[in-house]
C-alpha cells in the first residue's frame, strides 16, 4: 500500500512538472510576442513622430512661401487704392477692396497655420514684459476701427480704471483677444461686441469678449477649441477660415499659464474669456 502511494505521488509530480514546463514555454512565447509588439510600437511611434515633424516643417515652409506673394498683392492693392497711377472708378475701387479683403483673409489663414506649426515644433517663444492695460485696449481699438466703421455693430472696449500693470507676453495676449473680437464681429450682424477685463481671484485677470450674435448650439460648444473646429451655420458658409483661431487661443493661453472658456446661447450671443496670471511665472517661461 505504501509503495502504491509513493508511485501515485511520483506520477502527480511528473504531471505537475510537465504542466509547469508547458506553462513556462507558453510564458516565453508570450514574452517574445510582447517584445515584438513593443518593438513594433516603437517603430510606429517613430514613424508618427517623423510624420508629425514633416507636417510641421511643411506647414512652416509653405506658410513662409505664401507670405511673399500675399505681401505683394496687398502692396499693389494699396497702390491702386491710393490712386498713385491714376484715378479709379467706383466699381474699380470696389473690386480692389474685394482683392484686399480676400488677401487679408488668406494672410490670416497662413498666419494661423504658421503659428500651429511653430507650436507643434516647440518653436514658439514667450517674451514677457511689464505693460499697462490701457495701452493694450488702445491698440485693439485702433486695430478694429476700420472694420467697425463698415459694420452696424458697436465695438465697446471698457478700459479698467486703476488696474495694475501686468507682466506677461502682451503680443500673445493681444493675439488671443484679436481672435475673440474678430470672431465676435464676424458672427454679430447687429448689436454690440463688448471687451472687458477684471481681476479674477488674487493673482489672475480675466478678459471677456461678449457679443449679441447668432450664438453657438450647445452640442458644438465642447469642440470649439479643437483644431479645425468650425460652427455649422448659414453665416459660417459665407465666411472663410481655417478653424484654427480658437485652438491657437487655447494653446497661447496655456503658454501664458492661463486658460480659455466660453458660454453661449443660440440666438442670444456668446461670451469668450481668457484668464491669465497677473505675473507670468519664471517656470512657465522656461517651459
Amino acid at each position: 500500500m505504501h509503495d502504491r502511494e509513493i508511485e501515485t505521488s511520483e506520477q502527480q509530480i511528473q504531471r505537475l512538472s510537465a504542466e509547469v514546463a508547458a506553462l513556462q514555454s507558453e510564458l516565453e512565447e508570450t514574452n517574445q510576442g510582447v517584445l515584438a509588439l513593443y518593438a513594433e510600437l516603437d517603430v510606429q511611434a517613430e514613424q508618427l513622430r517623423q510624420a508629425s515633424d514633416l507636417k510641421s516643417r511643411f506647414l512652416s515652409y509653405m506658410s513662409h512661401e505664401f507670405r511673399t506673394p500675399l505681401g505683394s498683392i496687398l502692396s499693389i492693392a494699396r497702390l491702386l487704392t491710393d490712386e498713385l497711377d491714376g484715378p479709379l472708378s467706383e466699381e474699380q475701387h470696389r473690386q480692389v477692396e474685394f482683392i484686399t479683403s480676400s488677401a487679408r483673409e488668406l494672410n490670416e489663414m497662413v498666419s494661423d497655420l504658421l503659428d500651429l506649426a511653430k507650436i507643434e515644433a516647440g518653436r514658439i517663444s514667450i517674451s514677457p514684459a511689464w505693460f499697462d492695460m490701457l495701452d493694450l485696449f488702445a491698440a485693439l481699438r485702433g486695430m478694429f476701427r476700420p472694420i467697425v466703421d463698415s459694420k452696424s455693430v458697436d465695438l465697446i472696449l471698457e478700459e479698467p480704471a486703476d488696474f495694475p500693470r501686468l507682466y506677461t507676453d502682451d503680443k500673445k495676449l493681444a493675439q488671443i483677444l484679436r481672435n475673440f473680437i474678430s470672431n465676435a464681429l464676424k458672427f454679430t450682424e447687429s448689436g454690440s461686441v463688448r471687451v472687458t477685463a477684471q481681476l479674477h481671484g488674487d493673482d489672475h485677470v480675466r478678459f471677456c469678449v461678449t457679443d449679441t450674435g447668432i450664438g453657438i448650439p450647445h452640442e458644438l460648444q465642447h469642440t470649439l477649441f479643437e483644431d479645425f473646429a468650425q460652427v455649422d451655420s448659414p453665416l459660417q458658409k459665407k465666411l472663410r477660415g481655417t478653424g484654427l483661431g480658437l485652438s491657437l487661443c487655447k494653446r497661447f493661453a496655456e503658454l501664458l499659464g492661463g486658460e480659455v472658456g466660453m458660454e453661449s446661447e443660440p440666438g442670444r450671443g456668446s461670451s469668450f474669456h481668457v484668464t491669465v496670471p497677473k505675473r507670468l511665472e519664471e517656470v512657465r517661461q522656461d517651459a
